[in-house]
């Protein structure tokens, strides 16, 4: 088991780990529209807040070796389901290979965000 850790990606924010690789497998904590150099949430829409979800996943998918054509499965996490059209149009720029993806409307979010995605990802 190996602790993958970036710091193009957002920090934990408590006991964890961006990710774990588990042999040719990759399994991350979610991500949410943290930007890494300041902190602080990146955007006020579903849009720009997916977009920087989507960046900081692809530097824990880069910091294991991987990208984003190597995930295999997603579960995203909605603030409104009524954002579900725009957060698909940022997810499927970047998921191309379309993986097996679960998607649900939550309560609450870390930090009040509107989205948070987690991947399973491998070679």
């Amino acid at each position: 088991m190996n602790i993958i850790h970036t710091d193009k990606a957002p920090a934990a924010i408590g006991p964890y780990s961006q990710a774990i690789q588990l042999g040719n497998l990759l399994f991350s904590s979610g991500q949410i529209p943290i930007d890494p150099a300041t902190g602080e949430i990146r955007g006020s829409t579903i849009a720009e807040q997916a977009e920087q979800v989507m960046k900081n996943l692809g530097e824990v998918l880069a910091a294991a070796g991987l990208d984003y054509t190597d995930t295999v499965k997603t579960t995203c996490f909605l603030a409104d389901m009524a954002d579900f059209a725009a957060f698909n149009e940022v997810y499927g720029k970047y998921f191309t290979g379309k993986p097996a993806r679960s998607c649900v409307a939550v309560k609450t979010l870390p930090k009040n965000v509107l989205c948070e995605v987690e991947v399973i990802a491998g070679k």
